[in-house]
């Protein structure tokens, strides 16, 4: 202990000099040259720069400290063996930082790719199976650094795999569910889907295990991958936004079925007027379709610009027609029933 404190005493200031010199010049770039590189790249059209800028910029700082660490090391004895672990150390440091900046980099790529042409959409599955690779690859380096032999881990990780995926069966077939998801683009992020089973609603995430849908009602539902991958789907999202509006309607019997759809398109075409959520592509079309119970019914095609607008289409059309055909005594007719009583038809 008296060794220790004789050293220490005896030790000059030039590595904590180094230090402080080398971290404040760390300050110095980043404030005056590494900002003027921010500009640039925010002024470029291109979001990949500002991906990577931003990423280097949390830790450039930290780097400079490292660097200027390792130098004073340099100048330290601490004897055998504590010399090499000093140095094994500052290195470990270095990567779990570069590591950190290459998920940091390899995330903001994918989300402009994702963007830019939806190919790979940006989900958590995708974030997290780039996270376990780069971080994973991080671990190992480190470990060799240290001298620690990775060829048995990666030996015991391939003999205990045939274990770990049968114990994991069900989690793993949830996870490729998701990847055969996002893979075949049956649906993304965003879509608006139905199920088979009855659910439907905006798809919010598509995780390892889990997609999330949020019903109109905000509820949210979580429908295993495995599930959702061999379930029947329908998806009112498509590539091609128009959405096509059926609003069936019945008349009675007695009414003048030329008569009925001149009225009914005259009302029609006021809302393919009047309302900026339809396509004007596709003007109202009528077609009469059956002879129901109690009455003729026909349908009105409107076309959407987008899926949802088919609820202020039917909301606007339904009173504006029913209002239409009262001033015209077009009749709505109600179902009708006879009901025979037993002891009426003995009688």
């Amino acid at each position: 202990m008296e060794d220790i404190y004789k050293m220490i005493l005896t030790m000059n200031l030039m590595p904590l000099i180094v230090v402080v010199v080398g971290t404040f010049l760390g300050i110095l770039f980043k404030r005056y040259l590494f900002s003027k590189l921010k500009n640039l790249s925010d002024s470029s059209s291109w979001k990949g720069d500002d991906v990577v800028v931003n990423a280097i910029d949390s830790v450039i700082v930290f780097w400079f400290f490292l660097g200027s660490l390792s130098v004073a090391f340099n100048d330290i004895n601490f004897g055998d063996p504590y010399n090499g672990y000093a140095s094994k150390i500052i290195l470990s440091f270095l990567v779990m930082s570069m590591t950190v900046t290459a998920s940091r980099v390899s995330l903001g790529f994918l989300d402009v790719w994702s963007k830019n042409n939806s190919s790979l959409p940006s989900t958590g599955i995708f974030k997290g199976l780039i996270n376990a690779t780069i971080f994973s690859l991080g671990f190992l380096f480190i470990l060799q650094s240290f001298g620690i032999s990775i060829t048995p881990l990666i030996t015991a990780l391939g003999v205990g795999g045939l274990a770990v995926s049968l114990a994991l069966k069900d989690t793993l077939s949830d996870l490729f569910g998701g990847i055969n998801i996002l893979l075949s683009k049956t649906m993304k992020e965003g879509d608006y889907v139905e199920l088979s089973n009855g659910y439907q609603g905006y798809v919010k995430n598509i995780g390892w295990r889990y997609t999330t849908i949020q019903e109109r009602a905000n509820n949210v539902i979580s429908i295993p991958n495995s599930v959702l991958s061999g379930s029947v789907s329908k998806n009112y999202t498509s590539m091609d936004a128009a959405f096509r509006v059926p609003i069936q309607i019945g008349v009675s019997y007695d009414s003048d079925l030329d008569h009925v759809e001149k009225i009914a398109l005259e009302v029609a075409g006021k809302i393919y007027e009047e309302l900026d959520c339809v396509s004007k592509d596709y003007k109202p079309t009528i077609r009469f379709r059956e002879f129901a119970d109690s009455s003729i019914n026909f349908f009105i095609y409107f076309q959407g610009k987008k899926f949802g607008d088919h609820n202020v289409i039917l909301n606007a059309f339904i009173k504006k027609l029913h209002k239409r055909f009262q001033q015209e005594n077009i009749e709505i007719p109600y179902p009708i029933r006879t009901v025979i009583h037993k002891n009426e038809a003995k009688n």
